[in-house]
């Protein structure tokens, strides 16, 4: 197994037409890791926080086709504005962003709804070799793992929008309630009920990051080998296999519950995922440890995402839907978030 295979960031492309702006705010205060802006932002203001409002985006919606169409949309409204009335660049486009998801997420829950089997977000790979700056921690905020973001599905989207604003960006209050039409108070309730609610519903995870890679690394060696007693002493007795493959590629419309259980479906997975031209390589999957199986080169077949504690494994998430694979492929590559 390689523990190299690189990714980029990808910029949206910029479009040809123009939009007028629909009820954004034209003042406003600067989130967390904002320097101050001019007060006329030109068309480049864009550009210049686009990372960070895709990663807003992204976090808001767990996927990057609706962030794309997301910021597509952002950045025509930023183009048709008066910006010379916009005290604040990163606080204006964090306000339409905001609402855009909030939009996008009332349609995307009635989609879900009707999917095929566990919906789970599209993964985001990427490797760093050294501690993230300060810069890249307030344009990506905090890592937020696959299986938060799949906890995230149960919020409502202003709950949601004020956890991933508040806790994950550090955006204050008083720029939440502009963005979602509340007061600070309310949004501070929001961002409370979605931390309690994430709390009863979220996964079983004590392990530091070495501790999570030592337990991968053992999942991943015990599967090669087809060894089920190794594989078992690595899994807790109580791991819950999710998986996601639309209706697109085999996987199970359910969730699949025990050890016993999932040993077994892991190495019926490896005798049908390994072939002459496929490799199983390590990644950070949403900043955290996990697997990318590759069905040829430059081809992503599926990502691994785990929940460790206790030096065991608690829960597994297998994206397998090429649909939620397609911008990891070669020479597409996934933006940096």
């Amino acid at each position: 197994m390689s523990d190299e295979p690189s990714t980029t960031a990808a910029e949206p492309g910029t479009p040809a037409e123009e939009t007028p702006a629909a009820g954004i705010p034209t003042t406003g205060t600067a989130g967390a890791g904002t320097a101050g802006a001019p007060a006329a932002g030109g068309p480049d203001a864009f550009e210049e926080h686009r990372r960070y409002l895709g990663s807003v985006a992204y976090r808001m919606l767990g996927s990057f086709t609706d962030a794309e169409d997301v910021l597509q949309e952002a950045w025509l409204r930023w183009r048709a504005a008066d910006r010379t009335t916009v005290a604040d660049p990163r606080a204006y486009l964090t306000t339409v962003v905001t609402r855009l998801c909030y939009d996008q997420l009332g349609s995307a829950r009635a989609r879900r709804e009707s999917y095929f089997g566990e919906w789970l977000p599209e993964p985001s790979l990427s490797y760093q070799d050294a501690p993230a700056s300060p810069a890249d921690l307030a344009e990506r905020g905090e890592s937020v793992s696959l299986a938060l973001l799949a906890v995230l599905e149960q919020l409502t989207p202003a709950e949601r929008a004020a956890f991933v604003l508040h806790d994950v960006f550090a955006v204050g209050f008083d720029e939440i309630a502009a963005s979602l039409d509340r007061s600070p108070d309310a949004a501070r309730q929001l961002a409370s009920r979605a931390r309690r609610r994430i709390k009863d519903g979220g996964r079983r995870a004590t392990a530091d990051p070495a501790e999570h890679r030592q337990a991968v690394e053992a999942f991943a060696a015990a599967s090669a080998r087809g060894d089920i007693e190794s594989l078992l002493a690595v899994l807790d007795p109580g791991i819950v296999w999710h998986s996601d493959g639309g209706g697109v590629v085999t996987a199970g419309a359910r969730a699949v519950l025990g050890a016993d259980k999932v040993s077994r479906l892991v190495l019926g997975l490896v005798a049908k995922w390994v072939t002459p031209e496929a490799t199983v390589e390590f990644a950070l999957v949403n900043g955290e440890p996990g697997l990318v199986w590759y069905t040829r080169p430059g081809v992503v077949g599926g990502v691994l995402a785990f929940t460790v504690a206790d030096g065991r494994i608690t829960e597994a998430y297998a994206v397998v839907n090429p649909e939620k694979l397609g911008h990891l492929n070669a020479p597409a590559t996934p933006p940096e978030v």
